[in-house]
Parts: structure tokens; C-alpha cells; sequence
């Protein structure tokens, strides 16, 4: 891990731009943390929109986080923002783009060629950063996982045991292979879901959330569009961190 920047956003949180190979990100950290007492972390998943696009979004949840004493980090998606272009990745983008446009149904050969490449690239990334991450004096566990792509979120509560609990935006396709992976979900879970969605299967969101095999999951829908997640919504979520994190 590199670190390219260093900006200080108040007194109270510390933005450090990094890269890791090829893959750019932004770690947040709390001026409180330190070797002594290092900062729970939690794992900001971009959505496909690409880091800095997503940035106003992805600061506002840091701060937030930094008030509570927990670091954030998050890492561009295979294929977006400033990183090398997927052409698989942008022909799927483009056949679901072309099926919703067209009011056509989404084929599962289409959800499954957007996600399934996705999620099987994007998990092994952020295992590594979390590898480098917690490398750092400054940070500690326990580690909590925020953000869409679900299937991502769902994968990475499989394989990855450091993840202790996970806000998971249910805005995506989901694949139906995905369905036996949740079952395989152990850990508290906090799943968003936006009712009126345009882009979101609504009955497979709920289908997943039926499926996850955590004994403590929950599920705080809110009438409303993709981007009309409501500030309350926000804060259950960060409350659902303070109890599992610290």
C-alpha cells in the first residue's frame, strides 16, 4: 500500500488517498486513533458508479463513521473510475442498460455476466486491502463491511472471517447462484432496501434477505427511489455498527 495524499477534511478526520497496484482508494481515520487505541474499521464498497463519482456520498458515511471512532476505507470496482476499462463488464452494462430501456425483463444470463465476473474479482481485491489495512498501528478489529454491490457483500460474509458484521444496500441484480452463497451468511446483518427502486428487483431483494442464514438480520425498507435512502435509514445503520463493532 502507497499513499499518494494526505488532507486533512476537520479536526477530527484524516483523508489519505492510497493505491494498492493498480487499485486506487481513500482511507478515513479519526484523529483519535492510534497505536494505543486503534480505530474499529469499516469497508465502504463504492457502488458501480466508480469512487470519485461516489465521493460526496462516501465522505458524508466517513465523517459520520469518524464521530463514532471508526476508520473507513474504500476501493475502486474492477473495471471503473480511473482504473483500466473491462470490456465484459461494459458489454453486460450495456445489454441490461438496452433490456430496461426497452422495458424488456432482465435475463439471468445478463445478471449473471454484470455480477458474477464482478463479484469474483472485487472480493479477492478487498481481502487484500483489508490484508494492508489492518497492517496499519492506527487500525485494529473489528472489521464491518458497508455498501452495494449485494452480491459482493454476500460473498465477502462467506469467505472472509475478519468481517464481523455487514450493511448491505439491496439496489443491485441479484444472480440466482447467489441465493445458496446467503445461506452460508452467519453474521448480524443490515440490509437496505428502497421500495420503489427503478433499478432493483424488488421480490429478489426480499427473496435474498428470506434466504441469509444470520440469526440476527434485519431489513429497514423505505418508500423511495436508488438514491432517496432516507438520513434515518443512515443512522439505524451506523446505531447497528456501534453495537456490533465496539
Amino acid at each position: 500500500m502507497q499513499f499518494t495524499s494526505e488532507q486533512r477534511l476537520d479536526d477530527a478526520v484524516l483523508q489519505r488517498e492510497f493505491t494498492l497496484g493498480e487499485i486506487p482508494g481513500i482511507l478515513w481515520t479519526p484523529q483519535s486513533a492510534s497505536a494505543s487505541a486503534p480505530a474499529p474499521l469499516i469497508l465502504l464498497s463504492p457502488p458501480p458508479l466508480g469512487l470519485r463519482t461516489s465521493y460526496p456520498r462516501l465522505v458524508a458515511r466517513a465523517r459520520h463513521s469518524a464521530a463514532e471512532g471508526f476508520a473507513t476505507a474504500g476501493i475502486e470496482l474492477p473495471g471503473r473510475g480511473d482504473r483500466p476499462r473491462w470490456p465484459a463488464a461494459d458489454q453486460a452494462l450495456a445489454d441490461m442498460r438496452r433490456a430496461v430501456e426497452s422495458g424488456e425483463p432482465v435475463s439471468d444470463e445478463i445478471i449473471d455476466a454484470l455480477i458474477l465476473p464482478l463479484v469474483d474479482r472485487a472480493v479477492p481485491e478487498w481481502q487484500t486491502a483489508l490484508d494492508a489495512l489492518l497492517s496499519l498501528p492506527e487500525l485494529g478489529g473489528p472489521v464491518g463491511y458497508s455498501g452495494g454491490v449485494i452480491s459482493i457483500g454476500t460473498r465477502l460474509a462467506v469467505v472472509e472471517p475478519r468481517i464481523s458484521a455487514a450493511v448491505l444496500f439491496a439496489g443491485s441484480f441479484v444472480p440466482r447462484v447467489m441465493f445458496e452463497e446467503a445461506r452460508q451468511v452467519t453474521i448480524p446483518l443490515h440490509v437496505l432496501l428502497q421500495w420503489d427502486d427503478e433499478g432493483n428487483d424488488r421480490q429478489a431483494a426480499l427473496d435474498l434477505f428470506d434466504a441469509f442464514g444470520s440469526k440476527e438480520k434485519t431489513l429497514h425498507a423505505n418508500m423511495g427511489g436508488h438514491t432517496g435512502v432516507p438520513q434515518f435509514a443512515g443512522d439505524a445503520a451506523a446505531h447497528f455498527f456501534t453495537r456490533h463493532l465496539k
